[in-house]
C-alpha cells in the first residue's frame, strides 16, 4: 500500500526528470560529449550499485550486445534532446519531447500483438494539431530546428521504452540499465570521427569544463538518472502503472516551469506556442484516463458478453 512519502518522492523524481533539460542547457560543452561523460558516469555507478546488491551482472554475449544496441539509441536520444534545448528552448525541447505518448501508439502494435485503440488515433491527431500550432507560430530557424530535433529525441525514447518493457521481464532492469550505459557510452565514442568531421569547426572536441559544469554534471548522472531511475522503479513496486504514467506527464510542467525562473522563457515564447503546448499537454494527460476507460469496458465485455456495457449504443 502506497504511503504519502511514496507519492511526496515519486513527484521528487519527475522533477528531477524536469530538471534534466535544465541542466543540459546549463552545462557548457556540446551535447555530443556531454552524452558521452553522463553515460560514462551513470555506467559507473550502476556497476557500484550491482555490485553491492550482489545483482547478477553478466547475462551471456546476447543479451549483452542487445543491450547495447539499446543503449546507442538512449545515445541518440539524449543528444536530440540536449542539443534541441541549446539551439532553441527548454520549453521546445520539452513540448516535443512529450510526443513520446505519440510514437509508443503507433510503434508498440509493430513490437506486440496490440492493437491500435480508437483513443490513441484521436490523441495523436490532438497532438499533431499542437505541434502544427507551434510550428506556424514558431518561424525563427532555430526554434523550428529545435523542434524537429526533439520530435526525433521523442521517436527514439518511445523505442527504446518499447524494447525495454519486454526486455525487463525477463531480465534484472538495474543490469539492463548498466550495459544500455556502456552500449550508449561506446555509440557516443564511435561517432566522434563523423562528429568533428562534420559538426564542429574546429574538428576537436571540447571537453573544457568549469567547475560548476561538474557539479552540474554529477547532479545530472548521479541524481536526475541513478537515483530517478533506481528510485522508480522501486516505486513501481507500490504505485500503480496508471498513477506513474500520470505523474510523469508532469515532466514537461515542471520543467517549463523552471525554464521560467532561470531562463525567463516566459518572455521569449509566443501565446500561440503556449496553446499548442497546452493541446499537447492535456492530451498526454487525457492518455492515461481514457486509456483506463478503454480498459475496464474491454474486461467488462469479456466478464459479461452478453449484456450491454453502460454506455454503448
Amino acid at each position: 500500500m502506497p504511503r504519502l512519502k511514496d507519492y511526496l518522492e515519486l513527484h521528487f523524481i519527475v522533477f528531477l526528470w524536469g530538471f534534466t533539460a535544465i541542466l543540459g542547457k546549463l552545462i557548457s560543452i556540446p551535447a555530443v560529449e556531454l552524452v558521452f561523460l553522463r553515460t560514462l558516469i551513470t555506467a559507473l555507478a550502476l556497476v557500484a550499485i550491482i555490485y553491492r546488491r550482489g545483482t547478477p551482472l553478466w547475462l551471456g554475449q546476447g543479451n549483452t550486445l542487445k543491450f547495447m544496441g539499446v543503449g546507442i539509441l538512449i545515445a541518440g536520444h539524449w543528444m536530440l534532446f540536449f542539443a534541441s534545448a541549446r539551439v532553441s528552448s527548454v520549453s521546445i525541447s520539452l513540448i516535443g519531447l512529450s510526443t513520446a505518448s505519440l510514437w509508443t501508439a503507433f510503434l508498440e502494435p509493430m513490437f506486440t500483438k496490440k492493437k491500435i485503440k480508437p483513443h490513441e488515433i484521436l490523441l495523436a491527431l490532438l497532438i499533431l494539431l499542437g505541434l502544427y500550432i507551434i510550428f506556424r507560430a514558431e518561424t525563427n530557424f532555430d526554434n523550428m530546428l529545435g523542434i524537429l530535433m526533439s520530435v526525433g529525441s521523442a521517436l527514439l525514447g518511445a523505442s527504446f521504452t518499447i524494447i525495454n518493457s519486454r526486455l525487463a521481464k525477463v531480465h534484472p532492469s538495474t543490469t539492463i540499465t548498466c550495459f544500455e550505459m556502456v552500449g550508449a557510452c561506446l555509440g557516443t565514442a564511435l561517432f566522434f570521427p563523423i562528429y568533428t568531421s562534420n559538426f564542429v569547426e574546429s574538428g576537436v572536441l571540447n571537453f573544457n569544463m568549469s567547475g560548476m559544469d561538474v557539479v552540474y554534471l554529477l547532479v545530472l548522472s548521479l541524481a536526475c538518472t541513478v537515483y530517478a531511475y533506481t528510485g522508480s522503479v522501486r516505486l513501481m513496486q507500490r504505485i500503480s502503472a496508471y498513477t506513474m504514467n500520470l505523474s510523469v506527464n508532469l515532466e514537461p510542467v515542471y520543467g517549463i516551469l523552471l525554464a521560467w525562473v532561470i531562463f525567463n522563457e516566459n518572455k521569449q515564447m509566443t501565446s500561440d506556442f503556449y496553446f499548442g503546448a497546452a493541446v499537447i499537454l492535456m492530451s498526454v494527460f487525457i492518455y492515461p484516463i481514457l486509456d483506463s476507460y478503454a480498459e475496464r469496458r474491454k474486461k467488462l465485455k469479456q466478464t459479461f458478453p452478453d449484456e450491454v456495457v453502460l454506455g454503448e449504443d
